[in-house]
C-alpha cells in the first residue's frame, strides 16, 4: 500500500508538472449568448448548462437553465433552452413548469420561487436533474424577513421531454433547521448511479457548516443515504455553496466563506473531508477572496478552479465580481499554480474609478461540454443600471483532448 501510494503521488506530481508547463488551455473565447446592456430587454441570470450525450457525439447537444433577475436576490421563474450547435445558438428559453412561483399555504401572499437551479446529466437513467433551492417572495423585491426555512428542490427531465412535478430532497436533520442547500453546486455522478454533492446548512443564520451528502436518484426521486462529518467556519454565515468535483481517484471540495478566503479540502470517498485549507499561491501567499463562489474545471489530465479575487483593477467592485479567472490546481498541495492564471471573462469598464458601470459576474458555472472544449456560462448583473446584463458564454479551447467528456 505504501509503495501505491508513493506510485501514485510520483504519478500526480509528474502530470501537474507536465500540464502548468505545457499548458493544457489553448484558447478562450468570449460569446454573447443574449444581449441586455442596454436594458431594452430581459436580464438572464444564473445560466447553466450539461452537455446531453447523443448516440453518436456530432448527435450530442447542451441543455442551459437560466431565470430572469430584477434585483439583488430576484429571481423570476427557471427557463431552460437546448443547443445543438456546441452553443452557438441557443433555442427560445421557455418556463420549467414546475420550477415557477407557487403560494404557501397559511401565509398569505407569499409565494415559493426557485433559484441556484443547476442541470445534470444522469447516464443511467437518460435524464436530467435541475436541482436548486426555495426562495420566497412577497413583493417586488428580495426581503430576508419574508424568508421562511429553506431546502433543495428538484425537478427531472426525462428523455421524452416531459418534466416531473417539483419535489423536495427531504433530510430530516435538526442541524438544517434554519437552512439546508446545494445551490449552485457541482454534483459527481458515480458509477453505479449514485450521486455526490455537499450541503450547506445551519439552525440559524450563522456559522453554517458543510458536508459530503450521498444520494441514490432512480430517475423520478433523489434520496439521501448517508452523509458525512461537517466542516466548519465561525465567521458571519460560515460556509457556503459547496461545489464537487472527481479527479486523480480523489474528491475535491471548494466553498465559499465570508472572511475574505474560499476554502478547499479533499476526500477519498466524498464523505468524509480532511481539514479545510484557504485557497493560496503556489509561494504560500494568500488568494483574497470575497464571499463569492468558485467552481471547478476538470479535465482529464488536469484539475483546475474559476474564480474571482482583489485585484489592483477591481478595488471598487463589490465583493471583486469581475473579472472571472481560471488557474490551474497543484492536486499534491492544493494550491493555486500562479503562472498557470487566466481571465476568463474579462472586467469590461473602470472597476478602480467607474464601478457602477461594471457588471458583476459572480454566479457562474462550468461545463465539460466537449473533448475539445468546456464553457463558463454567466449572467451579467449591472445593480446601478436596473439589473441590465448581458448573458456570457466563454468556450476554453484545450490542447488536448479531455477525457472525462467522451
Amino acid at each position: 500500500m505504501h509503495r501505491h501510494c508513493l506510485l501514485l503521488f510520483s504519478f500526480l506530481f509528474s502530470l501537474t508538472a507536465l500540464c502548468a508547463e505545457t499548458g493544457l488551455i489553448a484558447s478562450i473565447e468570449k460569446q454573447v449568448v443574449r444581449q441586455n446592456r442596454d436594458g431594452k430587454a430581459t436580464t438572464w441570470f444564473h445560466p447553466r448548462a450539461c452537455r446531453v450525450p447523443g448516440k453518436r457525439p456530432a448527435a450530442s447537444h447542451a441543455f442551459m437553465t437560466v431565470q430572469s433577475i430584477g434585483g439583488s436576490d430576484y429571481f423570476g421563474p427557471v427557463h431552460w433552452s437546448e443547443s445543438s450547435d456546441l452553443g452557438k445558438t441557443w433555442a427560445k428559453f421557455r418556463p420549467i413548469p414546475s420550477l415557477g412561483r407557487v403560494p404557501v399555504a397559511k401565509h398569505p401572499g407569499l409565494m415559493a420561487g426557485v433559484c441556484d437551479v443547476v442541470p445534470q446529466y444522469h447516464p443511467p437513467t437518460k435524464t436530467i436533474l435541475a436541482m436548486g433551492h426555495v426562495v420566497f417572495y412577497k413583493g417586488p423585491k428580495f426581503a430576508r424577513g419574508d424568508q421562511l426555512a429553506r431546502y433543495p428542490v428538484y425537478t427531472v427531465r426525462r428523455s421524452d421531454g416531459t418534466w416531473s412535478k417539483r419535489r423536495i430532497l427531504e433530510w430530516n436533520d435538526p442541524r438544517g433547521a434554519f437552512i439546508y442547500s446545494n445551490n449552485c453546486g457541482q454534483r459527481v455522478v458515480l458509477p453505479n448511479g449514485d450521486i455526490l454533492l455537499a450541503f450547506t446548512f445551519g439552525d440559524k443564520p450563522t456559522h453554517r457548516s458543510v458536508a459530503g451528502v450521498l444520494c441514490g436518484f432512480d430517475g423520478e426521486k433523489l434520496s439521501i443515504k448517508k452523509v458525512g462529518p461537517p466542516l466548519k467556519l465561525a465567521h458571519k454565515r460560515g460556509l457556503l455553496e459547496p461545489s464537487i468535483t472527481q479527479f486523480g481517484g480523489k474528491f475535491y471540495i471548494t466553498i465559499r466563506a465570508e472572511d475574505d478566503h474560499g476554502y478547499q479540502s479533499v476526500s477519498s470517498d466524498g464523505l468524509n473531508w480532511e481539514p479545510k485549507q484557504p485557497w493560496v499561491w503556489d509561494n504560500g501567499a494568500p488568494v483574497t477572496m470575497s464571499t463569492t463562489q468558485q467552481h471547478w474545471l476538470t479535465h482529464s489530465d488536469g484539475l483546475f478552479l474559476v474564480y474571482t479575487r482583489k485585484d489592483k483593477s477591481n478595488t471598487g467592485i463589490i465583493r471583486w465580481r469581475a473579472p472571472l479567472y481560471v488557474a490551474q490546481v497543484d492536486v499534491l498541495t492544493r494550491r493555486l499554480i500562479r503562472s498557470t492564471e487566466r481571465v476568463v471573462l474579462p472586467l469590461v469598464g473602470d472597476g478602480v474609478n467607474d464601478p457602477n458601470n461594471v457588471a458583476l459576474m459572480g454566479n457562474f458555472n462550468v461545463t465539460n461540454a466537449g473533448p475539445d472544449e468546456s464553457w463558463v456560462t454567466v449572467g451579467e448583473w449591472m445593480p446601478k443600471k436596473n439589473a441590465r446584463g448581458d448573458l456570457l458564454l466563454a468556450r476554453i479551447r484545450w490542447s488536448r483532448p479531455n477525457r472525462l467528456a467522451k
